[in-house]
């Protein structure tokens, strides 16, 4: 008999045990299908692999049907209602923008779903809107316009916190959000060229509260999470924060910034961020804190733990000059708090620079945490922690050697060492 069983040809014999000779004899008429049938197959999946994965824009086959999507809204529409086409070629802007207009209406009434089907949609930056969850099928794939004539201006927003126009590829944005909170980022891939492609941030978590973003692999030619609340003076006056954001389970890659950031635009001020079980590999930057005078807002109460990094130039950053400014209308005696910040259970290999933390008279970084952290040296010149006006502590193993900035203490939280008041180590700035 023969059977199928996980995409496996199986024969199953049944009687008295038969030598090879007597089997083929009786069942050649048998093993000539199965022969048939199993080239068959593989010419199919021959075929279909090139018409897939070949060059010259020829059209893709349609995407396999897949589940129906779960009703997560009392109301639910397919982007297909609005337009759409996922063909990978037709310009699904529009589309977007009448799913969202419609999903608007339903704000006071629990709000509304868009199903995103099976296919490739390509479409340029739209803005979403409240109470409403945009589902992305299995085989789903949202394509950003990679032509720069049409990407738009980002809006010059005063209240908000951005001060001047920017033009950038803008995939889907929250803007002048009322109460933002509970947004959830889950199970999504996304991915930009790793090169080239400036300020294509992944996740910009800015001015909301209670988020969520798990499961993610993001890929891309800026900073794959960055959270924010505004800019200088006009994020001053704004003065919504950013706070209990959770960041776990992703995988991230930035070859030419931070797999995760906070800032440089904070000020609006950044509270309880938990960052747990991440893994930031082939990057510039691990994780980074930026921020400048003139930011004002303070950064507190971060945590970040179970972080691996794999071919990492610098592991850990925080940097207090980053320097670029709204306008020069932003105050100069506007200075950022940052404390209460902590890493444990820290681990990775391949990295060139372990800890870079640099604050400054004006700008110091206080109450910092290191505990069980082993991060393996990929370079043979020094490997150590670079700090100024840094203080804080360093609780049992740690590798590299930690800075003398931060006091020692051993397993069971007993002060071994006090820490030294020095302000600046040797520093590596080709990071």
């Amino acid at each position: 008999m023969v059977e199928t069983s996980g995409g496996r040809w199986r024969l199953h014999l049944h009687g008295q045990r038969r030598s090879a000779a007597a089997f083929l004899a009786a069942n050649k008429t048998l093993l000539a299908a199965v022969w048939v049938a199993g080239f068959a197959l593989v010419f199919l999946w021959q075929s279909a692999s090139v018409f897939v994965a070949g060059g010259g824009g020829g059209p893709r086959p349609a995407p396999a049907p897949s589940r129906p999507a779960p009703r997560l809204r009392p109301m639910a529409y397919n982007l297909t209602d609005f337009g759409g086409v996922g063909d990978g070629r037709a310009v699904n802007t529009r589309a977007f923008e009448r799913a969202v207009e419609t999903i608007s209406a339903f704000a006071d009434s629990g709000g509304a779903q868009l199903n995103v089907p099976p296919g490739r949609w390509l479409t340029g930056p739209f803005n979403l809107t409240s109470h409403m969850t945009l589902f992305l099928a299995e085989g789903a794939e949202i394509l950003g316009i990679t032509d720069e004539k049409v990407w738009p201006l980002m809006p010059a927003l005063p209240s908000y916190g951005y001060g001047r126009e920017r033009k950038g590829p803008r995939f889907g944005s929250l803007i002048h959000g009322q109460n933002l909170k509970d947004v959830v980022i889950t199970d999504v891939t996304i991915l930009a060229p790793i090169s080239g492609a400036p300020n294509t941030d992944g996740i910009d978590p800015d001015s909301c509260e209670d988020v969520l973003i798990e499961n993610c692999y993001i890929s891309v030619g800026d900073d794959a999470i960055a959270i924010k609340s505004g800019w200088d003076q006009y994020g001053i006056a704004y003065g919504r924060p950013s706070s209990n954001i959770l960041i776990r389970n992703v995988t991230v890659r930035s070859l030419v910034s931070a797999g995760i950031s906070i800032g440089s635009e904070m000020s609006g001020g950044v509270a309880n961020v938990t960052v747990e079980n991440v893994r930031i590999w082939d990057s510039r930057r691990g994780v980074r804190i930026k921020t400048a005078i003139g930011r004002g807002g303070y950064i507190r109460n971060i945590s970040y733990s179970n972080i691996t990094f794999d071919n990492v130039r610098a592991a850990i950053v925080i940097k207090v000059d980053y320097n670029e400014h709204a306008d020069d209308g932003y105050d100069r005696n506007a200075f950022p708090d940052i404390t209460g910040i902590s890493f444990r259970k820290i681990h990775g290999w391949g990295v060139r620079v372990p800890v870079r933390a640099h604050g400054s008279n004006y700008i110091p970084i206080k109450d910092i945490t290191f505990q069980d952290m082993s991060v393996g040296i990929s370079y043979k010149k020094k490997h150590i922690f670079q700090c100024s006006y840094i203080e804080g502590r360093v609780i049992g193993s740690v590798f590299p050697k930690p800075c003398e900035n931060l006091d020692v203490y051993d397993e069971q939280g007993q002060l071994v060492k006090r820490g030294a008041v020095l302000n600046s180590t040797e520093v590596d700035y080709d990071i």
